[in-house]
């Protein structure tokens, strides 16, 4: 199986932090895509792996299957957010498509090292950063990442969360994992999936084709982004 050939690849002869940091970069560095649909949570780690590319769910996905193997807990960490978002440098077509999208909902992890609870998000591969995107070039393995997103507050378009960066909420005095804001964790990928059917199953039709179409543009913006420096 590609999981098992490539945790060995990218964990051979390192431990402790320097296995969390190389898993973590070759995550990161799978480019995003929404072209590749990747429904079943299970086979996704698989799937993404021999597709080469994928979003933040199969990526995410991943890296937990990589964490767990080095026998660390891991818990999918699920942000509330506007693609709408005024620091990434859409094209003026793209920004009139992502003005008025719904609420969408972003995976993440957070992985327990050293007993804190650290986020580690390993969305955006690294060209991504001349679109605006808050891409995680250097992780020290030990403190949070940046998240991919502005978390709302809740689930109302016009809130963005507490700050407009994108800090994670926790600090490293906060031992367990309340609840903060719009933000929830779900130790099973079918706890998350089941919850995500649930939010988004009440768009309407005009909603999710506007979704798709934006899906299309943007993963044509991206591949344009890494083409051209």
């Amino acid at each position: 199986m590609l999981v098992d050939e490539k945790f060995r690849e990218w964990t051979a002869d390192l431990d402790g932090k320097d296995a969390l940091i190389s898993v973590f970069e070759h995550v990161r560095d799978i480019p995003y895509s929404f072209a590749v649909t990747l429904a079943d949570p299970d086979t996704a780690p698989e799937q993404i792996l021999s597709r080469g590319r994928g979003n933040c769910g199969p990526k995410h996905h991943l890296l937990a299957e990589m964490y767990r193997r080095l026998g660390y807990d891991v818990v999918y960490a699920t942000f509330p957010f506007l693609w709408n978002d005024p620091d990434l440098h859409y094209p003026p077509d793209l920004r009139e498509l992502a003005t008025g999208l719904p609420v969408a909902h972003h995976l993440a992890c957070r992985v327990r090292i050293d007993s804190i609870w650290v986020l580690v998000d390993a969305t955006w591969d690294l060209p991504l950063a001349r679109g605006g995107f808050p891409v995680n070039r250097h992780w020290d393995g030990q403190t949070d990442t940046l998240c991919a997103v502005k978390q709302l507050r809740s689930s109302v378009r016009t809130a963005f969360c507490r700050t407009t960066t994108n800090e994670p909420y926790r600090t490293r005095n906060e031992q367990d994992l309340p609840h903060l804001d719009g933000d929830q964790d779900y130790g099973d990928v079918m706890s998350h999936a089941r919850v995500y059917r649930e939010k988004t199953g009440t768009r309407s039709s005009g909603e999710t084709e506007r979704i798709r179409r934006f899906y299309r543009e943007f993963d044509s913006w991206l591949q344009d982004i890494r083409e051209h420096p």
